[in-house]
């Protein structure tokens, strides 16, 4: 088979490996996934449509669409759907990239952004993080003529810090009109704050150049349905459009995911939760005598010293963890929030771990 060597020299998706004993249940604490689950008004939705299962999506997600147009103040054009946001990655750099062209975007970071890039035959420019947060001023220097994408994970995963306001929309003005600005938005609700930027008004005032990817799988709860959305320019939408496949967000997403934007109730309580995982895992293990990254999301990041070895030793006691060597973040773990219980749980199977009797 005639094989093309910029896609059998990546590596193969590796999930997860689940070492737990036969009496050890697994606790999955790798993927920012909520741990409160799904909005109930998404559920309640979804038992009424699952006899509908037989009929093709609307093709266009045109209803998902208005809505998330009325809430960011934009019309439908602005908008796109996608089956997750990594879909949208993947059309994008199946959109823009040609053999030979550059993308920039950190070391450390979203590792998609880098496999999307070589899966086109395009050539990857990484800037390193600065203390464990994105140099944007580094970034912006590292674009040539040659550079047709920049993305940028705000907050990044897997560190979860976040660029301040300022810093972001000076990048965005250093940024040249043709390379498309791909601002990552997969944690906003947990960041948003007088610091954070909100960059909706520059896709309103019509910047032809940014477009901001979100998702339903994480403060949403809707990992399982695979449902991810972008704003940007209606020509750069319109164009993405032509290269997304047919019905590629399912029935059951679109109708779960109108639900859930109307469940503020239940974002207003993932938010919350967020935030007090966030104060028990700095404190515990801090008391550990880690330093964890401090955090804007639903997961925090911390040096352990042998990423993979710490991980493997925690999946052994039940708990999948992240190591992130090959992020480019070698010694260091993620660590997603689980329930109250699971989150206790994993700070004793640590502590057995790092500081063993």
């Amino acid at each position: 088979m005639r094989f093309k060597e910029h896609i059998r020299g990546l590596p193969a998706y590796k999930p997860a490996r689940l070492l737990g004993g036969p009496a050890t249940a697994v606790v999955k604490l790798s993927s920012n996934e909520n741990p409160l689950g799904p909005s109930p008004r998404a559920l309640a939705a979804l038992q009424t449509a699952i006899t509908g299962v037989h009929r093709y999506p609307d093709a266009g997600s045109l209803a998902l669409r208005q809505a998330l147009a009325i809430r960011a103040g934009l019309e439908p054009t602005h908008v796109t759907c996608s089956n997750g946001s990594d879909e949208l990655i993947l059309l994008l750099c199946l959109a823009f990239l040609e053999t030979g062209d550059e993308v920039v975007l950190a070391e450390g970071t979203f590792i998609s952004y880098l496999l999307r890039t070589l899966e086109m035959g395009a050539t990857p420019v990484r800037v390193p993080l600065r203390a464990y947060t994105y140099d944007l001023e580094g970034m912006a220097a590292a674009i040539t003529p040659r550079t047709r994408l920049v993305f940028v994970c705000n907050p990044n995963n897997p560190t979860g810090t976040a660029v301040s306001a300022d810093t972001v929309f000076a990048f965005v003005r250093r940024v040249p009109e043709d390379v498309l600005i791909v601002m990552d938005e997969a944690y906003v609700e947990f960041a948003a704050g007088p610091d954070y930027p909100d960059l909706l008004p520059e896709i309103r005032a019509g910047r032809p150049n940014l477009i901001l990817l979100r998702t339903f799988a994480k403060i949403y709860g809707l990992a399982g349905l695979r449902l991810g959305y972008a704003y940007g320019h209606p020509e750069v939408i319109a164009y993405l459009e032509r290269a997304r496949p047919t019905f590629n967000v399912n029935l059951l997403a679109q109708i779960a995911g109108l639900a859930a934007l109307e469940d503020d109730e239940h974002v207003a309580r993932s938010r919350e939760y967020a935030d007090s995982c966030r104060a028990f895992f700095t404190r515990e293990l801090q008391a550990l005598g880690l330093r964890p990254i401090p955090s804007r999301t639903n997961f925090v990041a911390v040096p352990v010293g042998d990423d993979a070895a710490v991980s493997e030793a925690l999946s052994v006691r039940g708990f999948t963890v992240t190591p992130l060597a090959g992020w480019g973040l070698p010694g260091v773990i993620r660590v997603s929030f689980g329930t109250e219980e699971q989150n206790q749980g994993f700070m004793a199977a640590l502590a057995e771990v790092v500081n063993p009797a």
